[in-house]
């Protein structure tokens, strides 16, 4: 059986390490500007910038545990616990900072959140009963859409909002593709 401190557990832990990193580094303002930047039009600091390459980092650590996992064969309960968990504290935890800093409104969080709740609680219904719900390709192109548009919005550059709604509205399809299809387990159809 193997080791619950492997690798690919190591790299999913990171990501929870990082986290407080990312909420520190935007909001703790490091408010130098960068010239050659603003004589581009982009408002972004330095801190933007170190939290948007730690959050990078750290978001693919996700892909990195996943394909050693897979690949070494160490595929433990621990790593399909904590490998869920990182990814939503980090994104959580960069949600959160952008909504303080004024560039995310709060109700897109509070969806983005809901949406991880429904479907974490589904899948905690689904163990119950013996069935395993697998991340679905449109889960997986929420998370990659998501990743890239919270990078935007922490790099405070130009399209980052319209990226947001793009993410959001792959959040609300994919949560409703998991309801949709994990719905006889949740009704009691006796």
């Amino acid at each position: 059986m193997p080791s619950s401190l492997n690798v690919p557990n190591l790299l999913s832990l990171s990501r929870i390490f990082l986290a407080p990193l990312v909420v520190f580094l935007l909001t703790v303002r490091i408010d130098l500007d960068i010239p050659y930047l603003v004589n581009l039009g982009l408002n972004i600091t330095y801190g933007d910038i170190f939290a948007g390459v730690v959050f990078i980092i750290a978001a693919l650590t996700d892909t990195a545990d996943g394909y050693i996992a897979r690949k070494k064969g160490i595929v433990t309960n621990f790593g399909k616990f904590i490998d869920p968990l990182s990814d939503k504290v980090l994104v959580v935890a960069a949600l959160i900072s952008l909504v303080e800093l004024g560039r995310l409104p709060a109700w897109m969080v509070v969806v983005i959140v809901s949406r991880d709740f429904v479907v974490s609680g589904l899948r905690m219904v689904a163990a119950v009963e013996g069935v395993v719900i697998a991340a679905s390709w449109a889960g997986k192109a929420k998370t990659v859409v998501q990743i890239v548009a919270i990078s935007m919005m922490i790099f405070n550059v130009p399209l980052a909002f319209p990226a947001m709604w793009l993410a959001l509205l792959l959040t609300v399809w994919s949560g409703a593709v998991y309801l949709a299809n994990g719905w006889e387990l949740i009704v009691d159809t006796d």
